[in-house]
């Protein structure tokens, strides 16, 4: 069985005008401009997601006052003052994006972010930005009631959960895949419950499955806003009539889609590609367990569709690496997956780590270190129950991480959908600080015998010293294990010289970050703590103007 997403990565554009702004643009990882603001902001206003702007708020609002259009479709804009102290969200606050921009921004900057939208300040949950759904309708209207302390009466036509218990109206929010009639203080709340299934030839044109779906929906009373995935025969997963559906893609072998017993098979279409059905069997196979199918095949002259509509919400689990510290070295999946979910789970410090991604409608989940089997445990329920989980931890997920717990607990969970989201680990971000002391094979080893027997610890430090390896050394110390730091540098002494360089870098990217360069002979166990990552340098290992390099032979 395979699986394709598609996403993008916003589009973010900086843009400065003085010679303080432009040290500010050069410390955000997005395209900056230095120059005149205004033509920039006019002639690439509509080709980002979102801008930057460096300069006084005055000055970005007059910029961007005549531009504005529509709410759904202006980008994101955010302002910082010369002296990286404010990050002010100006407009596309929900929508746009420009709340989450800010933070994000304020972050990276340390700065003091400024979000003034009301839901945002008051903790009333956005609906026009909630996770996972689409809200249409009198969104102003209902905002308003609720900020007055009258939240929305609930509504539903299916059965779907939302994050937040409202009230007794007057306003109404309706849950909803269906098409509604607009009214005044209604809200329509539509969840991705929706799942298309395409069988298209090879010579369909990209419009081809669009207008049999349009149709078909209109038929059926159904919302194109309550598609969340579009699901076909693997062969055609790159074929334009598929991917001009605009929803995320999943692709299954013609022997998959066999199996499915469907409504209305074909024997033509399983003489050509293995199976009865394409349309209908991927619609309720990517649909799930207990799926509906609500509109039945319909064909085409080069296209077939068909819609499945899913019983529970389809939950997933992402094991998100947040790097070792600072946002700026936090990825962009990263940040998507927290945005993303339902419910985060983590160590407190952890979650602290991602503060500025946790929405108001987040369900936020702490657990205390050493709890890592409970919070895995939790996580991997919440996301067969249906909640898109983030379990958040520092650096990595797959090096001394969660990740492996997660792969190993999941069968046992009913198994909803995992992915590992890969973050910036304590080697790399201490190996950044000290030079290049990891730039030709080297090791990771963790010096805790919490989950691994000592002896085994040991096996592994001696074949680094044979295999003549730079080494990392994760958890080297704490205030109960004192000993096996100096046990470690002491089986590392019989192969190495006393001079082999050693980095310890401390809170890499953090507040209080510390480096030191020392040799493996003057290496002070007692200087070193949990937080710490001791580097220790191969035989050709050399320190060059302060820094520790392990040549790979470009300059012999």
């Amino acid at each position: 069985m395979g699986e394709s997403v598609t996403s993008r990565r916003g589009r973010v554009l900086a843009v400065s005008v003085t010679e303080a702004g432009r040290r500010i643009t050069a410390r955000l990882p997005y395209v900056a401009i230095h120059g005149d603001l205004a033509a920039t902001v006019r002639a690439r206003w509509s080709e980002v997601d979102g801008f930057v702007l460096c300069c006084a708020t005055g000055i970005a609002v007059r910029v961007v006052a005549p531009l504005l259009g529509d709410k759904g479709t202006d980008p994101a804009v955010v302002s910082v003052d010369d002296a990286g102290a404010f990050t002010v969200s100006l407009c596309g606050g929900h929508a746009g994006g420009a709340n989450h921009l800010a933070r994000e921004v304020a972050g990276l900057l340390g700065s003091t972010p400024v979000v003034t939208t009301a839901t945002d300040v008051a903790g009333v949950p956005p609906l026009d930005a909630l996770p996972g759904f689409v809200a249409t309708g009198d969104v102003a209207a209902v905002a308003r009631a609720w900020l007055d302390g009258r939240p929305p009466l609930v509504e539903r036509t299916l059965d779907w959960p939302v994050p937040f218990a409202g009230g007794e109206g007057p306003t109404r929010v309706l849950v909803t895949d269906r098409a509604v009639d607009a009214a005044a203080g209604l809200v329509a709340l539509r969840p991705p419950s929706l799942v298309v299934g395409v069988g298209a030839s090879s010579d369909a044109a990209p419009d081809a499955a669009a207008a049999l779906l349009d149709a078909a929906m209109g038929r059926a009373g159904l919302s194109g806003d309550a598609i969340g995935t579009v699901a076909t025969i693997d062969r055609r997963a790159g074929d334009a009539a598929v991917t001009a559906l605009g929803r995320p893609v999943r692709a299954f072998p013609a022997e998959v889609l066999a199996a499915v017993e469907v409504p209305n098979p074909s024997t033509i279409v399983a003489a050509e590609v293995g199976t009865a059905s394409v349309a209908e069997a991927a619609a309720l196979l990517a649909a799930g367990p207990g799926a509906e199918l609500v509109v039945a095949k319909q064909k085409g002259a080069t296209a077939t569709v068909a819609v499945a509509r899913r019983a529970r919400p389809e939950g997933s689990v992402a094991v998100v690496g947040l790097g070792p510290g600072h946002p700026r070295h936090r990825t962009a999946a990263a940040t998507a997956a927290i945005r993303a979910a339902d419910v985060v789970i983590g160590y407190d410090r952890y979650v602290d780590q991602c503060a500025d991604l946790l929405g108001s409608a987040t369900t936020v989940v702490r657990s205390p270190i050493g709890a890592e089997i409970d919070r895995c445990a939790e996580a991997l329920a919440r996301g067969a129950a249906g909640d898109r989980v983030a379990l958040v931890c520092s650096g990595d997920p797959g090096v001394f991480a969660m990740a492996t717990l997660v792969c190993e607990l999941a069968p046992g969970h009913g198994a909803p959908p995992v992915e590992v989201v890969p973050g910036v680990t304590a080697a790399s971000a201490a190996a950044a600080l000290l030079g290049a002391p990891l730039a030709h094979d080297h090791a990771l080893v963790s010096l805790s015998d919490h989950l691994t027997p000592w002896e085994a610890i040991e096996r592994r430090l001696r074949a680094v010293t044979e295999a003549d390896l730079a080494v990392a050394l994760y958890n080297p110390r704490s205030s109960r294990r004192t000993w096996q730091l100096e046990t470690a540098r002491s089986i590392l002494l019989e192969a190495r010289p006393a001079t082999t360089p050693v980095g310890i870098v401390t809170e890499a990217t953090r507040a209080g970050e510390q480096t030191v360069l020392t040799t493996l002979g003057d290496l002070d166990p007692s200087t070193v703590g949990m937080l710490s990552v001791v580097v220790v340098g191969s035989s050709t290992t050399t320190v060059v103007d302060g820094r520790i390099v392990t040549p790979r032979g470009y300059l012999t």
